[in-house]
C-alpha cells in the first residue's frame, strides 16, 4: 500500500473508537537505510531505535492496549556476525537505558521468543525488565526476539502433546482454544493491525497464528523513516476497513442496523 505522506492525518485527530487494541509491527529496512547513506548496517539499527521510541510514545498516547515489535527473528542469526554482535550490543544498551523510562510511563514489558540462544547478561536483563514492569497497568509492549511464528506454534503443540502423553489431557481436548492458550501472547488480544515497513509484502514468519484475521498495512518507508505521521496514516487506513471475521458485508450491515434499533 502506497502512502501519501503529505495528506497523512495528525495523530491526535484520530478518533479513539477507530484505534486498534493491538498493533504489531515488522520493522524492516534498517540495513537499506544505512546503505543508502554509505553507513555501516548497525547505524541503521541505531536510527531504527529512535523510530521505536516514537512509535511506543504514540501508541501509549492513543491508548493502544498492546504493541508488539518484531525486533529479531529466529532467522536473523544468519546475518553477518559483526552485524549480529552490534545488534546484541544495542539490545543490551536499550535494556540498560530505556526500561526505567518505560516503567515510569506505566508500560508493561514482555519478551517473546526462545531466550536460550542469548547471552546470560541479555537473558538476565530481559527477566529483570519484565519483573520491574510486571505490575504496570498501561500498554503492554511485547518485543519479539529470536522469535518465529512456526517455532511458536510448534512449542505450543509440544506442550499439549506432553500433556496428552502424561494423561492430563485427552486427544480430543487438543483444540484451537487450547493451542491458543500455549502460544506467546495467547493471553492477550490478537493483533488487529499488522504493519510492515520497507516495501516488502509478507509476514516473514511473524505471529502466523495470531495474525489470522489481522488487517495488514505495508509501508514503502524504511523503518528509520517511519515516523508519527506514517503511523497516523496506517491507523487512518485501519479505521476505514470493515472487519468481517468470515462474515459477509451484508451480515455486518444487518447487525449494525439491529444494534441501532
Amino acid at each position: 500500500m502506497q502512502e501519501n505522506r503529505s495528506s497523512a492525518p495528525d495523530i491526535d485527530s484520530l478518533k479513539t473508537a477507530g484505534i486498534p487494541r493491538h498493533v504489531a509491527i515488522i520493522m524492516d529496512g534498517n540495513n537499506r537505510w544505512a546503505r543508502r547513506r554509505g553507513l555501516p548496517g548497525f547505524e541503521g539499527h541505531r536510527a531504527g531505535e529512535r523510530a521505536v521510541q516514537a512509535v511506543i510514545s504514540v501508541c501509549a498516547r492513543k491508548k493502544v492496549e498492546v504493541l508488539t515489535l518484531f525486533a529479531f527473528s529466529s532467522e536473523n542469526w544468519r546475518r553477518p556476525e559483526d552485524e549480529v554482535r552490534h545488534l546484541m550490543g544495542l539490545f543490551l544498551e536499550a535494556l540498560d537505558e530505556r526500561v526505567r523510562e518505560l516503567h515510569e510511563h506505566n508500560i508493561r514489558l514482555r519478551f517473546i521468543g526462545a531466550r536460550d540462544a542469548f547471552s546470560q547478561p541479555l537473558q538476565q536483563g530481559m527477566a529483570a525488565a519484565e519483573q520491574l514492569t510486571a505490575d504496570n497497568k498501561g500498554m503492554v509492549l511485547a518485543i519479539a526476539v529470536n522469535y518465529g511464528g512456526q517455532w511458536d506454534i510448534t512449542q505450543a503443540a509440544q506442550q499439549l502433546a506432553e500433556e496428552v502423553a502424561a494423561g492430563r489431557r485427552a486427544p480430543h481436548e487438543v483444540t484451537a482454544e487450547a493451542l491458543q492458550g500455549r502460544l506467546m501472547l495467547g493471553d492477550l488480544p490478537a493483533p488487529d493491525l499488522v504493519i510492515r515497513t520497507g516495501g516488502e509484502c509478507r509476514l516473514s514468519n511473524f505471529l502466523l497464528w495470531q495474525a489470522a484475521y489481522s488487517e495488514l498495512f505495508f509501508s514503502p518507508l524504511l523503518w528509520p523513516d517511519f515516523d508519527e505521521r506514517a503511523l497516523a496514516d496506517a491507523l487512518k487506513d485501519y479505521a476505514g476497513r470493515q472487519r468481517r471475521f468470515g462474515r459477509s458485508g451484508e451480515q455486518l450491515a444487518a447487525q449494525d442496523e439491529d444494534s441501532t434499533c
